[in-house]
This record gives C-alpha cells, structure tokens and sequence, in this order.
C-alpha cells in the first residue's frame, strides 16, 4: 500500500492498534492455551528446559506402571506362602494326631516270641554267653547247682536284657520250661547262646507281632500325603502375569530412566520338594516323628520366604511412592515455566480490549483532520 499517503497521526495511530492487535493474539493464545511457553520461540531456555522435565516425567511415569505390577507380583506370592504355610501347618497338625493316637490295627503276623526249654532242666555249674541280634554287648548266664529254674529265669533275663541294650525281654517259667517275651514288637530278634545251660537251649529267632496302623493312622497318613499335592498346586497358581516367584521364577524391577537402580528379587521353590516335604508312612512312630519334623522345618523356611518377600515388598512400595512425588515435583517444576498466569492474561485482554478502543477512537481523530479538507469543496 505504498502509495497510499497517511499524514502522520494516522499513521502512528494506525501502528498502534498494530501492536495492540498482536498482544491481544499474543494473549489470546496463553488463554486458549494455559501456557505462557507454547514454542521455542517464545522462550527457548523455558521451553527446552520444561521439555526435558516433562520428558523425565514421561519415562518415569512409565516405569512406575511396572513397579505397581511388581508390587501385584510380591503380593500374590505372599499370598501363596501364606496359605502353603496354613497347608503345612494343618499337615503337621495330622502327624501330631497320629503320634498321639496309641491303638494299633489288625495283628497281621502272629507272634512267635516264645523260647521254650528243650531238654530236662538240671542245676549244674555252667556258664553261656548270650548275644542279641549278633551285637556286641553280650551277656552272662552263669549257674551254679543250688539254682532253681526260677533263678534261672531271672539270670536269663538279667542277660538278654544286658546283651539288648534294653529292658525289652521278659523271661518266666510256664509249666516247668522257660519262657521268653519280648516287649518291643517293632522288629524281629535273633538270640545266640555260646552253650547250653543245665539243659536250656534257647538259640533261635523269634518273630515280633506286626500290626497294621490303626484306622486314625491311616486317614492321617492319607490326608498328609494328599496335603502335599495340593501345596504343589497352591505353589504353581501363585503366578501373576506368568512370574511366579513361588516356582523359582525371579523379577527384575526397574527404578529410574537410565536403568541404574533397580532390585532383583529371586524366587524361591515353595513346593512340596522344595520345603523337603515327602509322602509319608505313619505305620511307625519313627516315620510320624519324621513327618513332624519335616513340617516343623518347612514352616520355618516358609516364614524366612515371607520375611525376605515383605522385605522386597518394601522396598519396592516405597520407590513407587517416590517415583509418583518425582514424578509431581517435575511437573510442577516444568508448569512454572512454561504455565500462563490466567488471572493476569485476562487483565491484559481488558487492558488491551481498552487501549484498543482507545486506539480506533485516535485514529478516527486523526482522520478527521484529513477529512476537513473536503469542506473547501
């Protein structure tokens, strides 16, 4: 528009609502926006330096996704060795029933625990060294010619009881011969004699009564053993989205953008092999007090796997809150520069919207003074 001639008041005027027009457009975007900041251009040092704030709360902001899945992870694992110890704890409550329980089955092997004399007892001066099960403690029968046959009944039993280690035989005279019984029907027992004594012979065998477990045996011992499948079961449903650190399965957890912090949490083998716990037979009371310890055993490393576990837990918790107030704080310091202040933007657009007005009533002032030249015609 070069050649259209503006006196000078027009014109300066006129420049005047130019610039006023451009911080009305200047001010309308921070309103319609909410940033002061919105392009290099505006301010570089502002923008690039909220840029990267914003892009560290981005980053972060995707890892603390993986920390809150960490923490579901632990969680069901947790819960898993809660109920297993539960599971444990109601197995040794079944050993401890069957330990107490004293009754004793069906006799399924008849006993043959009787030694008889053979041949015609005769008081005589006569020693024979007696063994048990071939052991090496032995004992002594010696004789004389004042012995009765009961005397001879308690100088037996003084040595097979001596030579067994135990007070376990029990030697009584029955209708003139010698009679031999034993206590212990958990095993058979071998006895040797090095001769004969005043006619007595009593090398043999003899078989000890064996019973089956009594019915309360037998449902425990059931019971414990179907306990265990379902700790293998319980252990391999612990698992949250395919980590399972009740399996062996171990988690790695991420804690800042550069992947320099972080935890590793190991899993552990919460199953019945693992806890060492095995199928049981509670037809002895060696087996019961096995199984009983084995329990015992199994929940002290179950309580140890849930100390480490919370320990993790912890941990992980703790940088989930850390990350989310990071997290904030980078925001909030990325808004402070780049942020408009609403309350003044909408100042400045009444200020502006006023000398804008101010500025089309000058120029019309202005243009008066041109326009007057059209009163000479």
């Amino acid at each position: 528009m070069s050649n259209v001639t503006l006196t000078s008041s027009m014109r300066s005027n006129l420049l005047s609502l130019q610039n006023t027009q451009k911080l009305m457009d200047t001010t309308q975007t921070r309103l319609s926006t909410g940033l002061k900041v919105n392009s290099a251009v505006d301010n570089p040092n502002a923008y690039f330096t909220a840029s990267n704030l914003n892009n560290r709360a981005s980053d972060l902001d995707a890892l603390l996704d993986s920390m809150g899945q960490a923490v579901q992870t632990i969680k069901a694992a947790d819960e898993g060795i809660s109920s297993i110890t539960t599971l444990v704890q109601q197995a040794k409550s079944l050993a401890n029933t069957a330990l107490a329980d004293k009754t004793k089955g069906a006799e399924t092997a008849a006993a043959v625990d009787n030694y008889t004399t053979s041949g015609t007892f005769a008081a005589a001066v006569s020693t024979s060294t007696i063994t048990v099960n071939g052991g090496t403690t032995t004992g002594t029968v010696s004789t004389t010619v004042a012995d009765t046959i009961n005397t001879l009944a308690t100088k037996y039993q003084d040595a097979l009881n001596t030579a067994a280690g135990s007070n376990i035989f029990t030697v009584e005279v029955d209708s003139g011969a010698l009679k031999v019984t034993v206590s212990d029907t958990s095993k058979d027992y071998t006895i040797e004699s090095s001769s004969d004594v005043s006619g007595v012979d009593l090398e043999g065998a003899t078989t000890a009564a064996v019973y089956d477990p009594s019915e309360t045996k037998v449902s425990a011992q059931k019971s414990y053993n179907d306990l265990l499948t379902q700790i293998d079961q319980l252990a391999n449903d612990a698992n949250y989205k395919g980590v399972n650190l009740l399996t062996g399965d171990s988690l790695e957890v991420i804690f800042n953008e550069d992947r320099s912090s972080s935890i590793n949490i190991k899993g552990v083998e919460a199953n019945s092999a693992g806890l060492d716990l095995e199928t049981v037979d509670f037809s002895t009371e060696a087996g019961i007090k096995s199984a009983i310890s084995a329990t015992e055993d199994a929940i002290n490393k179950l309580r140890t796997y849930s100390s480490d576990f919370s320990n993790a837990y912890s941990v992980v918790q703790n940088r989930e809150e850390f990350t989310e107030n990071l997290i904030n704080v980078l925001t909030e310091g990325a808004d402070k520069l780049t942020l408009a202040d609403m309350n003044e933007e909408s100042a400045n657009m009444l200020a502006l919207q006023t000398r804008q007005q101010l500025g089309v009533n000058a120029l019309s002032l202005a243009s008066q003074a041109a326009q007057s030249v059209l009163n000479l015609f």
